[in-house]
């Protein structure tokens, strides 16, 4: 899976979650329990110390993005600013 941050969203940037077989020569992966995540060098900044959870709950299932580095987000939940 590729984790992004994309300009966009009411906040100022969002993530992006696609599906790839391979990953570019300058991406970070991170490897743990069998789950395979890279990220771009741009997108790497914005995400660096954050932590990915898949939340399966009453309003549907979802990729969650704990991130420290955010200072504030939409009411939504899908956009964020740094």
């Amino acid at each position: 899976m590729r984790v992004s941050v994309e300009g966009g969203g009411c906040s100022g940037f969002q993530y992006r979650f696609d599906l790839v077989k391979d990953r570019a020569p300058n991406d970070f992966l991170v490897e743990r329990d069998g789950a395979r995540v890279v990220v771009d060098p741009v997108s790497l900044g914005f995400v660096h110390g954050a932590e990915i959870d898949f939340v399966d709950d009453l309003i549907g299932a979802q990729f969650k993005i704990n991130n420290p580095n955010v200072t504030a987000s939409c009411g939504c939940g899908t956009s964020f600013s740094i």
